[in-house]
């Protein structure tokens, strides 16, 4: 078993290729040797239940793993009571069209600090998780993992530490690690192979090797600021971090097999080919 690698949304070279709709996304992948798609609900859930019903058979003739990226503008950690009930509803409509596309993997932004402390912050996100996973098992959704997500400014929640304290709360949810995000917003703080390591050996060691091996990974190089995230670039921009290299190492070595999802600046595709390339060049060394 290999990790899987596949792109968030549809890059430019599909839609210059004629490519018009995220149902022709599962053949273009398959085309192109990758194994996953991400469909974006980053502005809110708006695909059809028809629609995501096709789309989850095309993926199922193609042989590719879909997930969902949640609404952006959930907020776990909002102090605002209603905004945090809305981001439950948004979780639920969100594992609705998973459950139509037969997506097992939902993606969710943990929220921000604003005002109040990390802490603070990090109360309110995991009572608003907690109350989502209720929601999820009432209406039948608790088989579909949710994946809180690593974030890229310093004022976000979502260090590598809070999404696993968040995803201590249930054995179902799984981290995604976004290394360009770790490295944002810790202003540059991936730069050797260890802090890699680093980020493995605390899911591992706080959530399990199963979590360990088969968790999700958001990859792009970002620029970033004193406040950190700033803009996703292209992988031949090489002039922006983190690298891949280290990352298909680790992955390489301790047979892990996460979920890649490429998310780099309009070139998702012919990005996410050179990950896997760089990643199975490392297994046949392996060997």
């Amino acid at each position: 078993m290999y990790a899987s690698f596949g792109t968030a949304g549809s890059c430019e070279a599909f839609y210059d290729a004629g490519g018009k709709s995220a149902l022709e996304m599962p053949k273009w992948l398959s085309e192109h040797n990758l194994d996953c798609f991400e469909y974006q609900c980053g502005r809110g859930v708006k695909i059809s239940d028809d629609a995501a019903r096709l789309l989850g058979e095309r993926a199922e003739e193609f042989g590719i793993a879909l997930s969902i990226h949640a609404p952006y503008y959930i907020s776990l950690s909002s102090t605002d009571e209603q905004k945090r009930k809305n981001s439950v509803e948004y979780i639920l409509q969100t594992l609705h069209a998973a459950r139509c596309m037969n997506a097992d993997r939902i993606v969710v932004h943990s929220g921000s600090c604003g005002s109040i402390t990390r802490r603070e912050a990090l109360s309110l996100a995991s009572d608003t998780l907690r109350a989502a996973i209720s929601a999820a098992d009432e209406h039948g959704f608790g088989d579909i993992h949710i994946c809180p997500e690593t974030m890229g400014k310093v004022k976000q929640l979502g260090s590598v530490d809070e999404v696993i304290k968040l995803c201590q709360i249930d054995e179902r949810l799984i981290p995604t690690m976004d290394f360009g995000h770790i490295n944002a917003m810790t202003l540059g703080g991936l730069k050797d192979k260890s802090d890699f390591e680093a980020v493995f050996d605390a899911i591992e060691n706080k959530l399990g090797s199963e979590r360990a091996s088969s968790f999700h990974i958001h990859y792009s190089r970002i620029e970033y600021t004193n406040a950190g995230e700033k803009k996703h670039h292209t992988y031949a921009e090489t002039e922006f971090e983190p690298e891949f290299e280290p990352i298909a190492e680790i992955m390489a070595e301790r047979g892990a097999t996460p979920r890649i999802i490429c998310e780099t600046a309009g070139t998702q595709t012919k990005d996410a080919q050179e990950l896997k390339k760089i990643y199975m060049n490392l297994i046949e060394r392996e060997r």
